[in-house]
């Protein structure tokens, strides 16, 4: 519907001036319109330019606070873990990735997980998330 209406004044510019060609030079209301035009779109890619950089802040930060490790278990260990992860249909990696994310840190610096069930994350876990 625009484009037709666009058409139409285009159109009724010709008439007007009598020219046979249209000359987008001697169309202020139509260079009026594609300048508009052209501040919207660019205004756009600024704002998705903004959002691309924030985002990408985001994840950087996300990144540094991340932490990579390869753990090796004894194979006792090693044996309880695949056990643990089979009974929840889990893999032994989503099942420490669970113990990690439930340890706490006490007063003196050790380290404890509070007895969970792999694949049930309790509320506060998922809340922290």
């Amino acid at each position: 519907m625009a484009r037709l209406a666009e058409w139409r004044r285009v159109a009724a510019h010709l008439a007007a001036t009598g020219a046979h060609a249209y000359d987008a030079d001697h169309d202020k209301e139509g260079s009026a319109w594609a300048r508009e035009r052209q501040e919207r779109r660019a205004e756009t890619l600024r704002a998705q330019a903004l959002r691309a950089q924030a985002a990408w802040a985001q994840r950087r930060r996300e990144e540094q606070d991340e932490l990579r490790t390869e753990v090796w278990l004894s194979g006792a260990a090693g044996r309880r873990i695949r056990a643990a992860a089979a009974r929840a249909g889990l893999t032994p990696h989503e099942v420490v990735a669970q113990l990690t994310k439930r340890v706490s840190v006490g007063e003196d610096g050790t380290l404890s997980v509070a007895p969970f069930v792999p694949g049930h994350m309790p509320r506060a876990v998922i809340e922290e998330r």
